[in-house]
């Protein structure tokens, strides 16, 4: 008769109720915590990653960009002195950008004797150089020439040896630049392509796209 008592006590019945349910708390506020747990570590981590991909884009961005300024002083260089400079060779020394196989052709495009070229940096590219982790290749091409204003009378005069001439500056030459930075090892590319319009009077280059 005790037992049972015991047994129907409410009050113990009570306990018993209030730990189970206590017990149960706890259980689901662990599970939340473990919860948001894993996901502010997914989250971390999906950050860093991102941050990753942000920086190797930025990488592969800055050497591209160094591509197209080597490609504007090798266009610069080669009108001022009517030729390809030899340093720029890749067996020069120090090695230069343009491979000696292709230097021809990059000589020719400048100088107008080859405009518009199918060629492509990933084709026979005019110039090759490595900058940190990434493989840089570029091509150069002439697109056309336009008349700067007032051109027609420096032509004309330049005949009679007083004006400037097509190649004395009267003319604007306008070239593309194409550069593609490849990484092989993350799968990273960044291409850029700029267009400048150089002349041939030592005024150097102007970006125009």
């Amino acid at each position: 008769m005790l037992e049972e008592s015991v047994g129907r006590n409410p009050i113990v019945g009570a306990a018993v109720s209030e730990e189970g349910v206590a017990l149960l708390t706890v259980m689901l506020l662990l599970l939340i915590m473990t919860v948001i747990g894993i996901a502010a570590i997914t989250v971390t981590g999906l950050e860093n990653r991102m941050a990753g991909y942000l920086r190797t884009g930025e990488a592969a961005a800055s050497a591209a960009e160094s591509c197209v300024g080597t490609g504007v002083n090798i266009i610069q260089q080669t009108l001022e002195q009517h030729s390809l400079p030899a340093a720029f060779l890749d067996n020069a020394a120090p090695a230069g950008p343009v491979p000696n196989t292709n230097s021809p052709t990059l000589n020719q495009e400048i100088m107008g004797q080859s405009d518009n070229n199918s060629d492509a940096p990933t084709v026979a590219p005019n110039t090759v150089a490595t900058v940190n982790t990434f493989t840089v290749r570029g091509d150069i091409d002439r697109l056309y020439v336009k008349g700067k204003s007032g051109a027609g009378q420096q032509m004309f005069a330049g005949y009679e040896g007083t004006g400037a001439g097509v190649v004395g500056g009267g003319s604007d030459f306008y070239y593309r630049i194409n550069c593609l930075a490849t990484n092989v090892a993350t799968g990273t590319n960044s291409r850029i392509t700029a267009v400048y319009a150089c002349t041939f009077n030592g005024d150097g280059c102007q970006k125009k796209l």
